[in-house]
């Protein structure tokens, strides 16, 4: 469901004080309704229930544990050095975020109107939550980026103990003047809607928002994106959003609304369908999913 390491502990510390110091406020919070609601689909019938304002997931149970990899990621054969690119990598949700649903459904200004701070995303059947998912593939994908030359800036990186609010997340990725920003999700929905999408800023232009200077790019990097990451997983575009192409375009996601750079939110797959469930919770279709996202940000970066 939507949201705004390598050594990523001072880096993010220090875009932390960077923000402070401009005056950025650092409050944090998500976007979870009542807690105790069961965990549903952001994309099914309502699309209001979708992305940074989707319901709460039960807390984590026992899930597929996703230990750093120990191998040196090696760059794809023949693929040239991303040296000198930054790329920001915003791990959807936080695991702790289910513990402080006063913080996280607090409101925050997204330009367009105001919005819950964070969700708790959704989980599989089996209790495998979205933000173990998505902070497990995150970094994967910044080990693949890193071995590629980028330096790579993670929103979070589950050291918090909730948040950060979309709109800190899209901050972040504006003040390390981005690239590329990648928000890295997986969908709540029906059982038999299947696939992934990439969703892409609107053009939006309302109070704080102003997405004119980031359509075009966001764009490019989100068709690269679907493009390789199909490739890569085996997996198809979503069968219930983006009529067959993959690609989505809203103008609710404050994560989007506020970034001054290109960014996407990517959702790898529903968690809800039992057969998605079964390559999200697999350690190795999580390796691909993360070689498809770089391969993406790669491609849209090399031109």
């Amino acid at each position: 469901m939507p949201y705004d390491h390598r050594n990523t502990a001072r880096r993010t510390l220090a875009l932390a004080l960077a923000l402070a110091a401009t005056g950025c406020c650092a409050v944090l919070a998500g976007c979870a309704t009542s807690q105790a609601s069961p965990p549903s689909g952001k994309a099914g019938a309502s699309r209001a229930t979708q992305g940074e304002s989707g319901t709460q997931s039960r807390p984590p149970f026992a899930s597929p544990s996703a230990p750093r990899s120990t191998r040196s990621p090696v760059p794809a054969q023949g693929s040239r050095s991303l040296a000198g690119r930054t790329v920001v990598i915003d791990p959807g949700h936080n695991s702790g975020n289910f513990r402080h649903s006063t913080e996280i459904n607090k409101k925050v200004n997204i330009g367009t109107n105001r919005k819950e701070c964070d969700t708790t995303g959704t989980s599989t059947n089996a209790g495998y939550t979205e933000a173990s998912f998505t902070l497990d593939v995150s970094h994967r994908l910044r080990d693949l980026l890193t071995a590629r030359g980028a330096e790579v800036v993670l929103t979070h990186d589950g050291d918090r103990p909730w948040g950060p609010c979309i709109d800190e997340r899209a901050r972040i990725g504006n003040a390390a003047r981005a690239d590329a920003v990648v928000s890295v999700h997986a969908d709540g929905s029906a059982v038999g809607n299947r696939g992934f999408h990439v969703i892409l800023p609107a053009k939006v232009r309302a109070g704080s928002a102003d997405t004119v200077g980031i359509v075009a790019p966001s764009r490019a990097l989100g068709e690269r994106i679907a493009d390789r990451f199909a490739h890569a997983t085996g997996t198809s575009p979503s069968n219930y959003i983006g009529s067959g192409t993959g690609l989505d375009v809203r103008d609710d996601l404050g994560g989007l609304n506020l970034s001054t750079v290109p960014k996407v939110f990517v959702e790898c797959g529903n968690m809800r369908d039992p057969k998605d469930a079964q390559l999200l919770t697999s350690s190795t279709w999580r390796q691909k999913a993360a070689q498809g996202l770089a391969d993406g940000i790669a491609t849209y970066l090399q031109g």
